[in-house]
């Protein structure tokens, strides 16, 4: 069956390492048949949440900017892969403002069932993505019948280009694949 794949790659950096591994992620997807696109942040107008909640009611956000075409695509996507760096142990604000800006969506008639992480940190502790993980599941468990498929933890990336020769850029392909 043919899945529909959202991916949103948060980093500021057009070059990260989060968005090396969220691309190779989905040429596993493609190759696998799966519809796929990637939107990338690090040139959108994203503004904070005002917390007025009137989308609660026409599932619409009143601030007009980039944020509304990301949240109809997350809408209408099957999965969702959370592409991020890791800032002091914790997903990038670009991540956090989107997922704010998604608020459109609880309470609506949407698709996606299946959420992954993608994160991209300079430590190489196994602990480094606990934040991260535990706010981009604070956001699924909003969302009845969603869960938490897969995570890809690219460790030690510090440097630009670090990626390429990371093992977690055959595990986002692998993953990618499996979807």
């Amino acid at each position: 069956m043919t899945k529909k794949v959202l991916i949103i790659a948060t980093s500021p950096r057009k070059n990260g390492n989060s968005n090396r591994l969220a691309q190779e992620f989905e040429k596993g997807a493609k190759d696998a048949g799966n519809s796929t696109e990637i939107v990338y942040l690090y040139d959108k107008n994203i503004s904070f949440c005002k917390g007025c909640l009137i989308c609660q009611k026409t599932h619409q956000c009143v601030i007009k900017d980039d944020a509304n075409a990301i949240v109809d695509k997350m809408k209408i996507s099957d999965v969702i892969v959370w592409a991020t760096p890791i800032y002091y142990y914790e997903m990038s604000g670009q991540m956090k403002t989107m997922i704010d800006r998604g608020n459109p969506l609880f309470g609506s008639n949407y698709s996606f069932k299946d959420i992954y992480l993608i994160a991209a940190a300079a430590d190489s502790g196994e602990y480094a993505m606990d934040g991260a993980i535990k706010g981009v599941q604070g956001w699924i468990d909003c969302f009845e019948g969603t869960s938490l498929k897969g995570i890809i933890k690219g460790l030690g990336l510090e440097g630009t280009g670090e990626a390429e020769n990371s093992p977690a850029l055959s595990q986002a392909y692998n993953m990618g694949k499996s979807v």
